[in-house]
């Protein structure tokens, strides 16, 4: 005779592994105030920079490559347009970093553009 006495799942035993909880994301290893701009559009990044101004009153908008303009016009059109002249840009900062293994290193040009709210 089979009895229904079965063995308990994970949840209801407390065990907990990664793969039981897919949607949980790993913890964020860069701070909220920091967007890196990639290849969406210009203003979908904008708008998130006014979110994140709104909230913690600065942002660093991260860019290397040829998405470094992408991010120019993000500061531009956060100061200029969106912002009603309330905010500004504090600092820019530029560097090189070396990408890839062995023979195929490569230099890629990055920025960061610091925004905030006018003192």
């Amino acid at each position: 005779m089979a009895t229904n006495a079965s063995k308990p799942t994970q949840e209801e035993s407390g065990e907990s592994t990664q793969e039981s909880r897919p949607h949980e994301k790993s913890p964020r290893s860069s701070p909220p105030n920091h967007i890196f701009v990639g290849k969406k559009p210009v203003m979908s990044y904008a708008m998130s920079a006014m979110v994140q101004l709104a909230q913690s009153g600065e942002i660093v908008l991260k860019a290397r490559g040829m998405v470094i303009s992408r991010a120019v016009d993000v500061a531009e059109i956060v100061t200029k347009r969106l912002g009603n002249n309330t905010f500004e840009i504090r600092n820019i900062k530029i560097d090189t970093e070396r990408l890839g293994e062995g023979d195929d290193i490569r230099n890629v040009s990055t920025i960061e553009i610091v925004v905030g709210k006018k003192a």
